[in-house]
């Protein structure tokens, strides 16, 4: 077994890794967040694809059997969405959306909406 482990440069570069059919729904996870989030700029963090607006707001990927949606500090979105969310296994920090059932993306797009407001509040009271 090879110790050489892939360095993404690009989210084109991680969603290549995948089958066609979940490139799809990852490249449909990616628009969604840039509708949400217009001026948050896209890069790869932590070999994941995820956004940045004013601190990072939100990283995506694909597994074996599920997506997820993961939120860096503060977890406060997931009490706040803690009814729209109770459908899904959450942890911590992620959200699982099985890859058998369609990905709520009216919730992801509230989920990011969220998750700017936070991060412009997190600014504002730095200043």
């Amino acid at each position: 077994m090879s110790s050489f482990k892939i360095k993404f440069q690009t989210v084109d570069e991680y969603f290549n890794t995948f089958p066609k059919d979940v490139q799809d729904t990852l490249e449909k996870i990616r628009e969604t967040i840039k509708s949400a989030a217009p001026e948050a700029e896209e890069v790869i963090s932590y070999q994941l694809p995820a956004f940045k607006y004013h601190g990072f707001l939100i990283y995506f990927s694909a597994y074996k059997d599920h997506y997820s949606l993961s939120f860096p500090p503060p977890f406060k979105i997931f009490e706040a969405f803690k009814n729209e969310l109770s459908p899904y296994e959450v942890s911590k920090t992620s959200i699982k959306f099985p890859m058998d059932k369609l990905i709520p993306f009216d919730l992801v797009i509230e989920l990011v909406k969220y998750k700017v407001k936070e991060n412009l509040e997190k600014e504002k009271k730095k200043k």
